[in-house]
Formats: structure tokens, sequence, C-alpha cells
């Protein structure tokens, strides 16, 4: 059950974003201020509304240790602020002038992020206040950043749709059409999904767009949004909605979880922000979930993975999986190193006419690397598809 606490309605035009700390919460506004509300009671401080920006301000975050507050603004600038006493910290200028829609500190706190309406995005240092790298996307402008939990990359999202990833040398790692119609935020999970290759970790991403979509990502080197009014709770492991908030009487702009108490905080262009809270019962349900999903893998026999097989329209690989003795609990085991050294499925992707006739005359050796093929079995690679069919309907309209 989650349930409506408190309704905030201090700001004099749009809400555009709102952020917790572990005791604060910050929104901001179309109405260029910034508000501070404590969390105990939610009154406002003492010192708050914050006023500095000439225009609208688009986002605010607090530093890991909630002692510093960002702001940033159609005024082209990303101001920082004791969160204490309201006092202005620096005012930091994005180099091109551009309106800035989105700021974000690392996690250690070392840099804040500042995307803009042209496509820079700079790098601070969030010590000096001076400027450390800075980079561009193509196309669109900056609206969406979020920093890995270990603070080795972060992503951007663009109003074009795309999510760039980002080393801490604002290196582009890469970038990819995410969305059709526009990002409109994205966020990662505070843990990891499990330690990878060579110590590599997988991170969860979960992007959210003008298309509807809310995507989850797993990221190498649960997330709510909406634009009907109203605000959706999912379990990320499942896909399933756990609550739809309906309180807003206009768009919903933005929202955030408190990072130690069941409190969500939702904002909207009807000028007001709503304080949720939700029970143990809705976390206690979402993680029960997954131990539930994991447990009934676990118990899949092989015959359980054969069915799964087909109707993954991989029926070709039964035969293999059957030989091989895969039932639930092996399943959930397998790696790429297994899939290619005891499995004997070959890791590379090729047109399948053209292996077929590879195959045909009688080569049992792998184009790539010309070493002999344990199996011909083909194994379709459906994300490799979707990819292609993605590409082709952008460059053919």
């Amino acid at each position: 059950m989650v349930k409506l606490i408190y309704t905030l309605a201090d700001h004099g035009d749009d809400v555009n974003c709102c952020a917790f700390s572990f005791s604060l919460l910050a929104t901001c506004s179309l109405d260029k201020t910034i508000r501070l509300y404590s969390l105990s009671d939610f009154t406002e401080l003492p010192h708050s509304p914050l006023k500095f920006h000439t225009y609208a301000v688009h986002c605010c975050c607090f530093s890991p240790s909630g002692h510093i507050l960002a702001s940033c603004s159609t005024d082209g600038t990303t101001v920082l602020w004791n969160t204490e006493n309201g006092q202005t910290l620096a005012v930091m200028e994005q180099p091109s002038g551009s309106p800035v829609r989105v700021c974000q500190f690392s996690p250690d706190s070392t840099c804040l992020a500042s995307g803009a309406a042209d496509g820079t995005v700079v790098l601070w240092n969030a010590q000096s206040y001076r400027l450390y790298r800075c980079g561009s996307v193509k196309d669109g402008s900056l609206v969406a950043c979020a920093f890995s939990p270990n603070g080795s990359f972060f992503v951007t999202g663009s109003s074009c749709g795309d999510l760039t990833v980002w080393d801490d040398k604002m290196r582009c790692l890469h970038s990819e059409k995410a969305h059709d119609l526009g990002i409109t935020c994205c966020d990662f999970s505070s843990q990891p999904v499990s330690d990878g290759e060579q110590g590599l970790q997988f991170f969860r991403l979960a992007s959210c767009g003008q298309d509807c979509h809310v995507k989850v990502w797993v990221v190498s080197f649960t997330h709510i949004f909406s634009v009907d009014k109203s605000v959706i709770v999912y379990d990320t492991n499942t896909e399933n909605i756990l609550h739809t908030l309906t309180q807003h009487t206009r768009y919903v702009t933005t929202c955030a979880f408190a990072p130690h108490t069941l409190l969500l905080a939702t904002g909207s262009m009807d000028k007001t922000v709503n304080i949720w809270q939700f029970d143990l019962e809705t976390l206690c349900q979402a993680r029960s979930t997954e131990d539930h999903l994991k447990q009934f893998t676990e118990d899949w026999s092989e015959e359980d993975v054969s069915t799964w097989l087909c109707a993954q329209d991989l029926k070709d690989l039964v035969g293999i999986f059957k030989m091989n003795n895969i039932d639930g609990k092996e399943l959930l085991n397998l790696t790429k190193e297994s899939l290619a050294d005891d499995l004997k499925i070959d890791g590379y992707s090729y047109e399948k006419e053209a292996m077929e006739n590879w195959i045909s005359t009688k080569k049992r050796t792998s184009p790539m690397t010309n070493l002999v093929l344990p199996s011909v079995v083909l194994t379709p690679n459906r994300t490799l598809k979707m990819a292609i069919n993605r590409w082709l309907e952008t460059h053919q309209k």
C-alpha cells in the first residue's frame, strides 16, 4: 500500500525536479527558485527559498554528504549552495553559455556534471569549482545524467533519445538510440548486478522517454516517470506494476526516492510536490518476487529447460542442452565461456544464408578463426537482429 502523506504547494510555477538527502527534500521550479524542506515534518527551512537564478531552474541535486546542493538553469549557470545556511558557494558558467538542463554529483563528490541545451556536457571539479573536462553529443539537448555507483563512468540522455556512456576522462565509450521521442530521465541501481569477467562490474540502468517506455539496461565498464499525470511504480525484476499513483492534476515532471526511508517525492506542472510513503509490504513484495523467480528457475528439470528454449525460438539447442544435462540450476550458472567451451557453441555472428552455404560445402571450420567447429548448429542472434531492424527503421524514414 502507498499513501499520500503531504502535498507542498509553495512554488508559483511548474515543478521541474525534486531531490532527497538524508534529512532534506529540495525542489526547483520554473519560478526561478529552489526550496528546501525538512524530512522530519516537511516544514520549509528558514533560509528557503534559495534565489539566484534569473530564469527557470531545471534540475537540483545533493552531494552524497547532503551538505551541498547544486542547481542549474536556463540562465546558463550551475550554482552550488550550502544547505545549512543557504549561502552561495560557487557559480559555474557553462562555457557555451547555453541553458543548463541537468546536473549531477559523482558518488565521491569530487566531480559535478552539467549538461546543456546545445549538447555540451561539462565535468567540474567540485572542490575547486573549476572546469575539468568538456564534451558534447551530436544531436539534441542533454536532459538526463547519472553516475555509476562506483563513479567510473556516467551516462547522459538527450532530447533526441540517445543514451551516451562517458568515462571519467570524458571519453565517449558508447552511444545508442534508446527512446524514439527523446529521453526524460535515467538512473542507476545502487548495487551492481554481479561481478563479471576480470573483475568487471555490471550495473542496472533505467531510462524512460517520451515514447511511454521504461527500459532497463545492464551496463558494464527501480524507475518511474510519466507524462499522463500518473506515477507508475514497477518491480524491475518482473516488470509488473506495483502501484499507479494519480494524485497530480497535470503532467508529472520529476520523481525521487529518499535514500534510506520509504518515501517518494513527485513533482508536477500542477505546481505541487507530493510526498508518498510506502509500506514494508511493497518492499517485501518486490524482493520476494526476485527470490521466488530465482528459486523457481532452480527447480526446472531438463525438460523444463527444453520447453523454455523452444519458447525462445532456440529449439536447435535442445539436443545440445540435453546431451549436457542442463537443468534449471545449471542454466543459472551458464557463462559465455561455458557456452563456448562446454556446450561447443561458437560465439560469432554471421549472416544465416552465408553460413549455411559455408557449411554446405563441407567446411567445418570457423570463418573467423579457421578452427574446427565442434558443432554446426546455428543459434539465432536475436539481439543483433533487433539492433539491425532498429537501425533500418531509423534510416529508412
